[in-house]
């Protein structure tokens, strides 16, 4: 119940103003989340915006490499070769996907777009979760925000032998959780595209090495933080790893290597734990 009391007046006054003073503070309360709400949005419209134009520019730069090399090639060769369909410089790169990334690894990926890296060692491309990504040296911070980089002590692309490749589980890798066996994985480079085949998806503790380790067929690992939607430090590692199946060397025919298995949306994956 209200409280009415007179002025010297004789006016009254305190419980009905109380009802106005309310619905002043409410609805400049409104007009404050509106603006705020409005101002994230713009703040993340541009930082898309920022990072899809910057993601191409690093491809590209592997593209003026990839170019540079073919030339180079033809000119000591005296021959011109065609470049390869899908090579990076036939085609408009992918932009990146962030619909699956987290906000902040975003403005992480914006962020490293500032400083300087070496040139990309190649390309991953993965066309069921619609991947593109720059293949860098190294795991450190601004590399895995940038793209996806090759674990040290494990085989350069393009070399025989396992190359491992890891990746933040909130920014490029995210989508290997809808990866399965018998999904193709290309991974390009100066010297020509090779198709690996997914044959093993696994789930083990980060001291577990031997993932890594070569076998007797050229492959190639993926690595990232597992669970994939988890707050704080993950406690696992997500493996996926695939075997050599298609070799497409620049300037010469396909050598396939072994048939290519038809994926399908309906093959189950197959999840090891190891302890």
């Amino acid at each position: 119940m209200w409280t009415f009391k007179k002025t010297m007046d004789g006016r009254v006054s305190g419980g009905v103003n109380a009802p106005k003073r309310g619905r002043s503070v409410r609805v400049w309360t409104e007009r404050l989340l509106l603006a705020s709400g409005i101002l994230l949005v713009a703040v993340y419209a541009a930082v898309r915006v920022d990072s899809l134009l910057s993601s191409r520019a690093e491809l590209k730069r592997f593209a003026v490499l990839e170019s540079t090399t073919a030339t180079s090639q033809d000119t000591a060769d005296e021959q011109t070769w065609p470049p390869a369909a899908d090579s990076p410089s036939n085609k408009e790169f992918h932009d990146v996907d962030f619909r699956l990334w987290d906000q902040r690894r975003v403005q992480a990926y914006r962020d490293s777009l500032a400083a300087q890296t070496s040139a990309p060692l190649g390309i991953l491309r993965i066309s069921k979760i619609h991947l593109e990504a720059p293949v860098l040296d190294g795991t450190d911070d601004v590399t895995l925000n940038r793209g996806v980089g090759r674990i040290s002590g494990t085989a350069r692309p393009g070399e025989p032998g396992n190359i491992g490749i890891a990746g933040h589980r909130d920014g490029f890798f995210r989508g290997l959780k809808d990866v399965a066996t018998g999904d193709a994985i290309e991974l390009t480079t100066l010297k020509g595209t090779n198709t690996y085949v997914v044959d093993r998806i696994q789930i083990v503790l980060p001291n577990n090495v031997d993932v890594l380790r070569p076998g007797q067929t050229p492959s190639v690992t993926l690595v990232t933080c597992y669970p994939f939607y988890f707050f704080g430090s993950a406690p696992k590692r997500y493996i996926v790893r695939a075997s050599l199946s298609r070799e497409i060397k620049r300037g010469s025919e396909n050598s396939v290597l072994s048939p290519l298995p038809a994926s399908s949306s309906s093959t189950r994956r197959s999840h090891e734990q190891s302890e």
